[in-house]
């Protein structure tokens, strides 16, 4: 079985496909035959040591994964030549930048036949993430305000679309130039952020989704209704924040993804439903990696970039 592992970290940053013996499941585990790998910016920022969730190198990293199941030998939910997709163990390595991926049943689902493999695997860590900041955290409801930060990115673009079925009034931030398409996932409104303040543009927002950081997210307290809601993807343990946004009567909530087989059925149920949609920017075959990394490395994209295999 071919995997990729990252060898360096300080130095030159290498990322090499090795043979290694294919994975056997544990009880309650499926092995998946991996069609189509998912990749997100913090799997960059975990090759290059930015925080040591994994440990030392060499690590195997991913965790978005659409494929067909190979061997279910201990549990009812799954039957080989199942085809599922899903964002097994995070934060726990998942090593699903390879071939063949033993994940737990219950952190996968079936792919919807609507869906190819490349568009599945591209959904789970951004659907959740928007999903779990909207729905579970945010409760969000017909009528509300939604700003969302970053409207053309791989969150964003997926939660403008969960916030507009969930019968929110959407705004989002993005470049000029990713406009026309973040509009076409169904945003109400885009601020240009180059060329305008969202702090002076917006207010009475029920809800800021922030997957930005930065003084992005202070900025944000401005453009709140009294009583509003701050969930960020990426300041979530700055309690500097917290502390601000509460004393002025505002509530401010950090987003870990989880694994989270109800929250993959709404994704699901949203996709069958023709209100979800995921874009792939490119995709690189498996021995690609490298090339892909540096594209994510270099950020603004639009939506994702995904591995075949």
């Amino acid at each position: 079985m071919r995997v990729i592992t990252q060898q360096k970290l300080g130095g030159p940053e290498v990322l090499t496909i090795v043979d290694a013996p294919a994975p056997q499941p544990l009880p309650t585990e499926v092995l998946v035959r991996v069609k189509a790998i998912g990749l997100n910016p913090l799997e960059a920022r975990l090759r290059a040591g930015e925080f040591p969730l994994l440990g030392k190198p060499p690590f195997t990293l991913g965790w978005d994964i659409s494929g067909v199941v190979d061997e279910a030998p201990q549990t009812w939910r799954l039957r080989p030549g199942d085809e599922v997709f899903g964002m097994p163990l995070f934060p726990r390595a998942a090593n699903a930048y390879a071939e063949i991926v033993s994940a737990p049943a219950l952190h996968l689902v079936r792919k919807p036949a609507s869906l190819s493999h490349v568009e599945a695997s591209a959904l789970p860590v951004v659907g959740l993430t928007a999903w779990q900041g909207l729905v579970d955290l945010g409760g969000v409801t017909e009528g509300d305000r939604v700003l969302v930060h970053g409207g053309g990115g791989g969150v964003g673009h997926v939660a403008i679309q969960i916030a507009k079925a969930l019968g929110a009034h959407v705004i989002a931030t993005a470049s000029g130039s990713k406009r026309e398409f973040v509009e076409g996932f169904g945003a109400d409104e885009v601020i240009d952020y180059t060329a305008v303040d969202f702090a002076e543009a917006v207010r009475d927002i029920d809800l800021v989704l922030d997957t930005i950081g930065g003084d992005t997210v202070e900025r944000s307290l401005g453009v709140l209704r009294p009583g509003g809601h701050l969930v960020t993807a990426v300041a979530e343990e700055d309690s500097e924040l917290a502390a601000k946004f509460e004393a002025a009567g505002m509530r401010f909530s950090g987003i870990a993804v989880d694994p989270d087989p109800v929250a993959l059925r709404g994704l699901v149920e949203l996709v069958e439903q023709g209100r979800l949609r995921v874009h792939v920017q490119e995709t690189f075959p498996f021995e690609r990696v490298a090339d892909a990394h540096r594209l994510l490395d270099g950020g603004h994209l639009q939506g994702k970039l995904v591995l075949t295999v």
